[in-house]
């Protein structure tokens, strides 16, 4: 018998409970009885993204409300500046592309975060730049970037800041009206608990304006149209009605363990696989960590696509590995979401006898002990 285990930045394992919820059976979506499930998840969050606007529920991957910021809010010919430092900042700059915009690009070696002096410089230096798109996380190379400080120089400026947060809302803290992120979204396959298929997406109110003045090619994507039906407690299109009931309970689970202690599990989790990894001698591919996921070089010389393999095949445990030319090079191991201090050792152990299968001095427990003496003051005996 094998069991497996899921600790890739995502899909994130989803909550037995969550499942249950989802297997409820489905009901028609223009009925009052799905309208107060969809309506009470929409109000619920306002709470996580910490905006008094409405926050758009879609039926999509996180890509897909990418594409929504920038069809609704910018139009063909409009300069943006996106921070590329990974391959999901190249995503923005290619979706941007896609629609007829102007890209000017920010290209950051892998491993660094943005400098938000050279934000300010490239708007300094041209101001027809009408947006920054930028990750909260890039997690292709686990960088937190520093949204705050950045916020703080496009709040005061006709620059939309518009944020991936998909692997950083539900992680930790982003006060989206306090901050003054113009544009923020998320997916339900990470720290939101849920199979992939949702999309997320709030607009702050000098979003709605501009998106009231965009010119640009949409249809599915209709955020004015969705915030209409919105408003009726319902959706445009068809919406994925046992993903909402999942949400719905996940929304409930995040309340329970309130988000000031989600938070709080999410930054010691990523404190005690740092502190093991680094008692195994894995040097970290940032030093701007996030508290979502951690990345670590392997040991030179070893065959990273083969350890990802083994690990997922033999042992059971699934993380990810790097992406171009961190490719067979790095190992990223998720805590995000449902995931606690015994994934971790989980984690930390698999890898310990993995490197031991391929050969690479390693001294049992030394990984986990040292996971252990930052989880241990997380137990309260009663």
């Amino acid at each position: 018998m094998k069991k497996s285990y899921l600790l890739s930045p995502g899909p994130t394992p989803v909550p037995e409970r969550v499942l249950l919820a989802m297997a409820q059976p489905v009901i028609h979506h223009r009925t009052p009885q799905f309208s107060g499930i969809f309506a009470q998840c929409a109000e619920k969050l306002k709470g996580l993204f910490n905006t008094k606007n409405d926050v758009l529920i879609l039926s999509s991957s996180g890509t897909g409300a990418m594409e929504a910021s920038i069809t609704n809010c910018f139009s063909k010919g409009e300069k943006v500046l996106v921070v590329n430092a990974g391959k999901f900042g190249e995503r923005w700059g290619k979706i941007a592309e896609a629609y007829d915009l102007k890209v000017q690009w920010m290209n950051i070696v892998w491993g660094n975060a943005a400098d938000p002096a050279a934000v300010k410089a490239a708007l300094d230096a041209d101001p027809d730049i009408k947006g920054v798109f930028i990750q909260a996380t890039e997690s292709s190379t686990t960088v937190k970037h520093p949204i705050k400080e950045i916020a703080a120089i496009t709040r005061s400026r006709d620059v939309l800041l518009t944020v991936d947060g998909i692997t950083g809302v539900g992680v930790f803290d982003i006060p989206m009206d306090e901050w003054g992120v113009d544009i923020l979204i998320c997916g339900s396959q990470k720290a939101m608990m849920l199979p992939p298929g949702l999309s997320f997406i709030a607009l702050a109110d000098r979003a709605w304006a501009r998106a009231d003045k965009a010119k640009n090619n949409k249809f599915y994507f209709d955020l004015k149209k969705e915030r209409k039906n919105l408003k009726d407690k319902t959706t445009a299109y068809t919406p994925a009605v046992s993903l909402i009931y999942g949400l719905q309970e996940v929304l409930a689970m995040m309340e329970e363990e309130t988000y000031p202690k989600l938070f709080e599990r999410h930054a010691a989790l990523g404190l005690a696989v740092r502190a093991g990894t680094g008692a195994l001698g894995l040097k970290p591919v940032t030093t701007h960590y996030t508290e979502g996921m951690t990345g670590v070089f392997l040991p030179e010389g070893l065959d990273g696509k083969k350890f990802v393999k083994v690990l997922r095949d033999s042992f059971g445990v699934t993380f990810a590995g790097g992406q171009d030319d961190w490719a067979g090079k790095i190992i990223r191991i998720a805590h995000l979401g449902y995931f606690t201090e015994f994934d971790m050792v989980i984690a930390l152990s698999s890898i310990e006898m993995a490197l031991d299968k391929f050969k690479v001095p390693v001294k049992f427990g030394a990984g986990v002990g040292a996971a252990q003496e930052i989880l241990r003051d997380r137990f309260e005996v009663k």
